[in-house]
Formats: structure tokens, C-alpha cells, sequence
């Protein structure tokens, strides 16, 4: 019996380092780690340990002989990597060559304590700095512009996804570190400057991710009913800036651009059985306007074809299965049908062979059932309706085709913003560096997406932060990082005395402790506190109750 990574694989390569016969690939010396959808286990080399299942941040390895459903096409994908591989002939019991020893966090002895901010509490912030605790000794203090830590992985990922968000327990670890402290609920430009952070630390690691969406540029894309895909993932795991005011689904029809995993997110969302989302943390206002929906059909926009899927093999393989959810690829383009048939084994478009296809005549209400419709080779071109969304007018051949729908929906990627005290390069929405160290700025670095632009997962973020942690402890050993003047507690003093309420350690397990009592109340893994009122009243220990 052998081990094969499945679906929910973050990439950070967790399992690489614990494997004892280097059985899993690529590593991150290889030149194709970072560019494959997903990490994969050699059949041929396997010794059925499992220390891979074990350190798996995201429950992604499992033996191949308990997979089932969808799972089962794993053990095919993951021996289809190494087929026609060549390894590199090595001496001894292993069946790949291991790469030369390296140890990047080699200091001198005398290495003195640094004081680090890190701002953001994400995937590339935790990293960074789980990589700080882990390898030096320096004290980290956390910074969020919310008063609740995760980031990405707790406003981003799927409420259906649950093994992927258990990377957030891996990174909770490090919230009660006894170096680490925590400034939650603090925005670098609203309660303080860079300046006055920078002051109080040797070095600050800005990783803020990228929150914005980007646009179409087309009109009517600002009527109501009319929002990003940003938006609408944010209203489904209980955002505080996404109210239950922001989506509603009395549409029968739903149009959304782009087919990357977000899109195919949103749209496996809302048409899931809602009583199958009910076990998981979605928001309680998402879940109750998911059971009175009257969405029957998503159309999935694709500019190009469908060999240009934006979305992972691994997604759009989990949309072929989905219960009681209808897959269609709309025929209106005889482009399509010859991408699909034509698509050799291993590719993206080969997965929609067995999906039938039809000409949608638009000018009728949604089938039967509820059902996902893939229509590619067209693009948006105007948003229609008076006071809401109506329709949408598409490319279609040489023509222009109006599909009706009563929300339209953008996941074509997300953009970063400016932090204030920063430069910023507005044509790509990053911050300018050199290997993560902020160009005109000492002592200032990136992670992230706001370091590299809106790719990758959550694994990615682990090579991108070591990067970074690399470059900020070069320039501490070369004694040209500023030593800071005021003590560390200090910090703490000046942000409270902004008149915020400021979220520790103590309060963030309070928070945790709320959401879980109210998870047991319902029968659901946790329910989420989605104002900012009633996060800073869990983590004071108190019950806070709308005055409406």
C-alpha cells in the first residue's frame, strides 16, 4: 500500500521534509516546485510510512487503498507525474537524489534578540513568522487590521473546504508563543503610521495580502447586483466589512466572470444543498439565504477555451462529483467541443469529456434542478438592468449575446492595495522589493501577495516568507538594521492609546472559545462572529447582542 496527496494539497511542503526515502515531489530544490498544481508521491518509491499523513497541515495524504469517490482518481494523478521520469541514479536505498545539505538560518553565536512586527496574519505572515520563532530568537509582534487572526485562511477558503482551513490550526500554534505578542484590531495607516510601528522594532514584515478585486471595466458593472467574487466570499465566511445586506439570491440565474478556483468557489456555493454547508462554519446569514434561494443555474464565463481553465485540475475534478448539482458546458462554439475531445490525458479540459454539452438557449428560464454551465470563448461586454442587474450582454462568435440573470458576479483575481508609508507600484498592486526587502525603505520587507501579486495558495506563501525572513536576517548579522528605542512593551502602550480596542493573545482564545460554544449550541464545527462589536465583546469575555 502506498500514500497519495488528494485535493485539498496547500503545497507548503511539510511532507517533503519528514519523507525518509524523498519519495515526494517536486521539492523545493527542484525547479518545478512552485509551478505544479499540487505536490505528488512516487508509488514506486513509497515505503507506506505515513510520516507524510501525519505532518500534513491539511489532512491531504491518505493510504490509496481508503480513498473513495473523487479521492480515487488521486492514485492515478499522483503516479502519472513520475511516468516517463528519469531519476537520477543515487547510491544506496533511496530512489531520488536528495538535494545538497542546506542550512539558511545558520547565525553567528552571539546573535542578539530582534524585535520583528509582522503585519497581517495570514499564510505569508505566519510563515514568516513561524520560520522567526522556530529558527532565531527573536520576538515577534503580530499586527492585524482586524480583531480576529487568519487571514486568508479564515476569510478565503471555502466554508465546504475544511481540511484546507486546518492549516489555521497549524498557524494558531504560534499565537500563544511565548515570544509572540499580539496587536489585533490595529491598522498600519488608520491607528498608526509605518513610521511610528518601524520605531518600535528592528525590522517590520508588511504581509497584507491583496483584498481587492479587479475589474472589468465594463458598463454597468457598478449596478446593484453587481459585485466581486471578493465580495461574495467574504459575505460566506462572515466577514465584518461583508454585512448580510451585501449578496441576495432571489435570482434564478447567477453569471459569474473568470473559471478560476474562486469562480468555481462561488459558484459550487450556491448551488450546494444547503443542508450539507450546515455542517460546516458558514456564515449564519450566508446559510440562511442559501436555504431561501432561488438560484437553480451559475454560468461560469471563460474568455478563452477550455484550455485555458484558470482553475485547478483538483477543483474542477471535486465540480464533476458534486451531489445532486447538474455539470453543462454550453456548445455554442464549435471551438469548444474540439478542445475538449482533443485533450490528452493529464490535461484540465480532458476532465469535462464525459460533461454533456448543448446549445443553452438563454431566452428560457433555467432547467430543471439545479446545474453549472461552462461557457467559454466569451466575455463580458455590459452589465444590463435599470436599478439592478437584469442581464448580461456576452461575446458570442463574431456577435453579442444577452444571457439574463439577476446577479452578476467578478472573480477574475484579486489586487493589492497601497499601505500608507510604502512605496507602490500601482500597474501590478505590489509593494517594489529585492528579495523581499522594501526598495527605498531600511528595515522594511514583503510577503505575500502584496510581495509577488495575487498567485499561488496557501503553501506557496512558506518559500516566499523564508525569502524574506532570509534577506531581513542578512541585513540583521550585517548590523545595518536600526535597534529601537522605546522598550518593548511600549508599543502595546501607544497603540491602546489610539482609542482601539486591542485584541491579545488572551482575547483571540476568547474569540475561539465563543465561536466554538456557539458551534456546539447548533451542532456545527464553530459559528462565526461577523461584526467587529461583537469580536471585541468575545474577546473581553462578554455575549454582545444587536440592538436590532
Amino acid at each position: 500500500m502506498t500514500y497519495a496527496i488528494t485535493q485539498t494539497c496547500c503545497g507548503d511542503a511539510t511532507c517533503v521534509a519528514v519523507c525518509p526515502v524523498n519519495c515526494i515531489h517536486p521539492t523545493p530544490g527542484e525547479r518545478a516546485f512552485g509551478s505544479t498544481e499540487m505536490l505528488y508521491v512516487d508509488p514506486a518509491t513509497c515505503i507506506d510510512c505515513g510520516a507524510c499523513a501525519d505532518a500534513c497541515p491539511v489532512d491531504a495524504v491518505f493510504p490509496v487503498d481508503s480513498l473513495f469517490g473523487a479521492q480515487r482518481e488521486y492514485a492515478a494523478i499522483n503516479a502519472a507525474y513520475f511516468e516517463g521520469r528519469e531519476p537520477e541514479p543515487v547510491a544506496g536505498p533511496n530512489f531520488h537524489a536528495w538535494d545538497e545539505p542546506s542550512f539558511p538560518r545558520s547565525l553567528p553565536s552571539g546573535f542578539a534578540p530582534i524585535r520583528v512586527a509582522v503585519v497581517g496574519t495570514g499564510p505569508a505572515g505566519m510563515y514568516a513568522a513561524e520560520d522567526l520563532l522556530l529558527h532565531t530568537n527573536a520576538e515577534v509582534t503580530l499586527v492585524d487590521r482586524l480583531p480576529v487572526a487568519g487571514g486568508l485562511v479564515r476569510y478565503g477558503v471555502a466554508p465546504d473546504h475544511p481540511a484546507t482551513k486546518k492549516a489555521g490550526e497549524a498557524f494558531a500554534r504560534f499565537h500563544s508563543h511565548p515570544r509572540v505578542r499580539m496587536a489585533l484590531g490595529v491598522e498600519v495607516g488608520r491607528d498608526l503610521t509605518a513610521q511610528e510601528l518601524a520605531a518600535h522594532h528592528d525590522a517590520v514584515i508588511y504581509a497584507v495580502g491583496a483584498r481587492a478585486d479587479r475589474r472589468l471595466g465594463v458598463p454597468g458593472e457598478d449596478l446593484p447586483a453587481s459585485i466581486s467574487a471578493t465580495s461574495f466570499v467574504s459575505w460566506y465566511n462572515a466577514h465584518p466589512e461583508a454585512p448580510p445586506e451585501t449578496v441576495a439570491l432571489t435570482a434564478e440565474r447567477v453569471v459569474v466572470a473568470g473559471n478560476g478556483n474562486v469562480a468555481l468557489d462561488v459558484a459550487r456555493i450556491l448551488v450546494t444543498d444547503p443542508a450539507a454547508l450546515a455542517d460546516t462554519d458558514i456564515a449564519d446569514h450566508a446559510l440562511t439565504a442559501l436555504r431561501d434561494s432561488k438560484v437553480r443555474e451559475v454560468v461560469l464565463l471563460g474568455r478563452r477555451g477550455p484550455g485555458h481553465l484558470a482553475c485547478t485540475a483538483s477543483e474542477l475534478l471535486a465540480l464533476t462529483h458534486l451531489p445532486g448539482v447538474d455539470l453543462v458546458v454550453d456548445d455554442h462554439d464549435p471551438r469548444t467541443g474540439t478542445t475538449i475531445d482533443g485533450a490528452a490525458p493529464g490535461e484540465k479540459a480532458a476532465l469535462l469529456r464525459d460533461t454533456p454539452r448543448e446549445a443553452v438557449d438563454w431566452s428560457l428560464p433555467p432547467a430543471a434542478g439545479r446545474r453549472i454551465v461552462f461557457r467559454f470563448h466569451s466575455a463580458p461586454v455590459e452589465v444590463l438592468g435599470h436599478d439592478h442587474v437584469e442581464a448580461v450582454r456576452v461575446t458570442a462568435g463574431e456577435g453579442e449575446q444577452e444571457i439574463p440573470a439577476g446577479l452578476f458576479l467578478r472573480a477574475i483575481g484579486y489586487r493589492g492595495l497601497p499601505v500608507p508609508g510604502l512605496p507602490f507600484d500601482a500597474s501590478t498592486g505590489t509593494v517594489p522589493h529585492e528579495g523581499g526587502r522594501v526598495t527605498g525603505l531600511s528595515a522594511t520587507y514583503v510577503a505575500g501577495w502584496i510581495k509577488r501579486g495575487p498567485s499561488g495558495g496557501i503553501g506557496a506563501n512558506r518559500t516566499c516568507a523564508a525569502e524574506t525572513v532570509g534577506t531581513l536576517l542578512d541585513d540583521a548579522v550585517a548590523g545595518v538594521l536600526p535597534s529601537p528605542a522605546p522598550p518593548p512593551k511600549a508599543f502595546h502602550r501607544l497603540a491602546r492609546s489610539r482609542g482601539r480596542d486591542v485584541v491579545d493573545a488572551r482575547g483571540l482564545a476568547a474569540i475561539d472559545r465563543a465561536e466554538l460554544a456557539g458551534g456546539r449550541e447548533q451542532g456545527r464545527p464553530r459559528v462565526k462572529l461577523a461584526t467587529v462589536p461583537a469580536l471585541v465583546a468575545a474577546a473581553k469575555g462578554g455575549r454582545w447582542r444587536s440592538r436590532s
